[in-house]
């Protein structure tokens, strides 16, 4: 009977003591992972050729055709500071995939002491007080909490999740730099060619001002072309020191991206003229882009890591288990210390449960639902971004193209004017002057034509960065699933 009583009132306790227990009941993360099956390009893409080779190699920068732009480039990716702060992030990574594993494996520790004293025998009565004694002692002790419901290795997964997403990091800070110092490069051409059409255009406009110096005095012309001629000079030598700036910064922006101060690039020559890249778009963009764009794959790792970290917070709710044990020896005075009386021991497991954590258990699964959700927009965004961008670019490309060709008509007819013009001048049925004004029409589709393909020439290496500058998951985290499986690392190309 009694025992009947006692069962009910401890059944009772244990049904009211897990009631009141925390609970992560009404917590979960909100988002969902786009799909690259819903991001249709094929109607935008249409008229753009499509090729399964589409993409960039890794050394992509050795089809531009500048061997000074090859040496640069090997400069940068050993010497720049960006590389050795992602290299940094993806050790201090690495490091934590340890301290994670080594919470899996129980502990074990031992200590070995020697100590002496004199206690007073006005505070302990002989034999302890007043005399003076020693004690040594020796223990080992071991502690070991199962990793019952997983979570222990869950954070592990985690810590391999956000290392592999920092080794990736390392190849998006290459390609990075990589594409940087093309483009610098080529902006630094573009710079010297701008430089030599505007030192062109200000002696054709010192020559104009000139004749019309000597038509004025002569009677033949007036003051207010005199005027105009003195503003073509003046607007000329604008561009021309506009032109020398632009060389300077971009020497500049090079030097920096070789981890360099600006006279590093005093030492740069003149770029040879680049071929913009000949580059096609992949057949099934979308789903393509998810192993060969760096910052894709490093957010989908960052997914799967906070998913993990989910399932590290809801374990916490849960009662936890921890073995332990203590043995060892102790001797005080003349006794041996490895005597028999000497040892000691004990050992036990521990159950432990929270009950009331006054809500931060629940807060720390929030706050991991939101981290989720936040991991997921950001792979989204990323995915969204990567496919509009290689769309964008080679849209770009495609109409900068047609631009330039017809441009060249531009120069062509351009020259043509020029070269009957001079002809005519030479011949004496012209006037110098009228053969200055066609040769500023000449040099202004010059100039319209260098801005089109140096335009071309940038935008072709922006289309490499959008298709990853030759990057390659190997492997790559599996995107259909609705969960990552967990590699030990993503290894480097």
């Amino acid at each position: 009977m009694h025992s009947s009583i006692l069962f009910k009132v401890s059944s009772c306790a244990s049904a009211l003591l897990l009631a009141a227990c925390a609970s992560p009941d009404g917590l979960a993360p909100h988002g969902h992972l786009a799909t690259p099956a819903a991001l249709h390009s094929a109607q935008t893409l249409a008229s753009v050729p499509r090729s399964a080779a589409a993409w960039p190699s890794t050394g992509w920068w050795n089809t531009l055709g500048d061997p000074q732009l090859d040496r640069l480039m090997a400069e940068a990716l050993k010497d720049n500071p960006d590389l050795d702060i992602a290299q940094a992030r993806a050790r201090a990574a690495d490091a934590q995939i340890g301290a994670m594993r080594a919470a899996l494996l129980p502990t074990v520790n031992g200590s070995a002491g020697f100590s002496a004293a004199h206690l007073p025998g006005s505070v302990l009565p002989a034999p302890i007080g007043g005399h003076f004694g020693w004690a040594k002692d020796a223990y080992a002790s071991f502690k070991w909490e199962p990793d019952l419901w997983g979570g222990k290795r869950a954070a592990w997964e985690a810590a391999v999740g956000e290392s592999a997403a920092a080794d990736v990091d390392v190849h998006a800070a290459r390609l990075a730099i990589s594409t940087g110092v093309a483009r610098a490069y080529a902006q630094l051409g573009y710079a010297y060619r701008q430089q030599q059409l505007a030192e062109d255009e200000l002696q054709r406009a010192q020559d104009a001002r000139k004749l019309t110096a000597q038509r004025f005095r002569a009677g033949i012309d007036n003051r207010v072309n005199v005027k105009r001629s003195d503003t073509e000079v003046a607007q000329d030598q604008v561009q021309l020191v506009a032109a020398q700036h632009a060389g300077a910064a971009a020497r500049i922006a090079l030097a920096e991206l070789l981890g360099k101060g600006p006279d590093r690039g005093l030492a740069i020559t003149q770029p040879q003229p680049l071929q913009p890249a000949r580059l096609a778009v992949p057949a099934d963009l979308p789903a393509e882009l998810l192993g060969r764009r760096p910052d894709l794959v490093a957010a989908r790792w960052r997914v799967e890591a906070a998913e993990r970290n989910i399932k590290v917070a809801k374990t916490a709710f849960l009662p936890n288990l921890s073995l332990s044990a203590l043995a060892g020896l102790v001797a005080t005075g003349p006794e041996t210390l490895l005597s028999l009386p000497s040892r000691f021991y004990m050992a036990g497991p521990a159950i432990s449960l929270p009950i009331f954590e006054g809500g931060r258990l629940r807060a720390n699964l929030s706050a991991k639902d939101a981290a989720y959700d936040l991991a997921v927009a950001t792979y989204n965004k990323t995915l969204i971004g990567a496919v509009d961008q290689v769309a964008d670019r080679a849209l770009a490309l495609q109409s900068l193209a047609l631009q330039v060709v017809a441009q060249q008509r531009a120069l062509d007819a351009a020259q043509s004017a020029w070269s009957l013009a001079d002809e005519r001048y030479k011949s004496g049925i012209g006037s110098f002057l009228q053969t200055l004004d066609v040769r500023r029409d000449l040099l202004l589709a010059e100039r319209a034509l260098a801005a089109l393909q140096a335009q071309q020439v940038d935008l072709s290496i922006q289309l490499i960065q959008a298709l990853g500058g030759g990057y390659r998951a190997v492997p790559a985290p599996d995107t259909n699933s609705a969960s990552l499986t967990v590699r030990n690392k993503v290894p480097h190309e």
